[in-house]
């Protein structure tokens, strides 16, 4: 097996790169998250802090597709550039690596800044319990924070409320936009991605926020009510978007929308009419 470093941003981080393993085994590894194939927590070793994500590409057909299209750790860190330069929140990347075995990618590593301040999208919107003006404070925030992002070319393949970290220091909030191997760039972002992206963070939003929230969530994005009609076209466009994935498991990666209208554009002059033009088939 063969271990190459990716990125380190410091000599200290290239050491715990080289010893992750062994480092992640450890008493100064805290577990967060836990499936077959992931493994991330928070690792404290010294004076070093940082969030670490262990991904095992499965077997070596995939471990080859990895290799050819990039490993998580690789996709992350052009991610994080992407969104650096665009000028979005995201945790800085402080080490990335990947175990190569028989040419194919086996495992990678990706060592980011552990965002200490910052609370997923549920937690933090939670904390004063059901404050209305807070709610919606932070619905005002978010949204013009997604449009922002789809307005710079940028999407995510998985949008879920977890993949959202927010901050408050002074009055303001700093949304940091985290699974940062999940990030593509296009052209212009399409109207079809930007409702797949609407939908996945309305159906992880739906536990803890109304009917009525989520729906003054839509308008928040588009920057203005786009009229009663208009609305409950967009609504039965976005439901039937959501009743495909839910059809297809709810899955974020392959989403069937062949067949489907495109976003409905508003009367001359409208919000919606603006905010959605016509796309162009953008490349990821």
């Amino acid at each position: 097996m063969r271990k190459r470093i990716l990125f380190a941003s410091s000599p200290e981080a290239a050491a715990v790169a080289e010893r992750i393993d062994e480092l992640m085994a450890s008493a100064g590894f805290r577990m967060i998250k836990v499936t077959p194939r992931t493994v991330a927590g928070v690792l404290r070793y010294g004076r070093f802090e940082g969030f670490v994500k262990r991904v095992d590409a499965g077997n070596w057909i995939k471990g080859i597709a990895d290799r050819i299209r990039g490993s998580r750790a690789s996709r992350a860190l052009r991610g994080a550039e992407w969104l650096e330069r665009a000028g979005f929140a995201h945790p800085r990347p402080m080490a990335a690596a990947e175990w190569r075995r028989w040419g194919a990618i086996q495992t990678s590593y990706m060592i980011s800044e552990a965002l200490v301040e910052a609370r997923i999208l549920s937690e933090f919107a939670l904390t004063d319990g059901r404050n209305f003006r807070r709610r919606k404070w932070i619905s005002e925030r978010l949204a013009r924070e997604l449009r922002r992002l789809h307005e710079a070319g940028l999407y995510t393949r998985d949008l879920q409320e977890t993949n959202l970290m927010l901050a408050s220091e002074g009055g303001e909030i700093t949304v940091y936009f985290v699974d940062l191997e999940d990030f593509r760039r296009a052209w212009r972002v399409s109207q079809r991605q930007r409702m797949i992206n609407l939908v996945h963070l309305d159906r992880s939003i739906g536990r803890f926020v109304s009917r009525t929230q989520r729906t003054r969530f839509l308008y928040n994005y588009l920057g203005g009510n786009p009229g009663r009609e208009e609305a409950r076209r967009l609504v039965a466009r976005i439901s039937e978007i959501r009743a495909r994935i839910e059809g297809q498991g709810g899955g974020a990666r392959r989403i069937d929308t062949s067949g489907m209208e495109r976003m409905p554009e508003a009367a001359s002059g409208s919000v919606a009419a603006a905010e959605f033009p016509q796309a162009r088939a953008g490349k990821n």
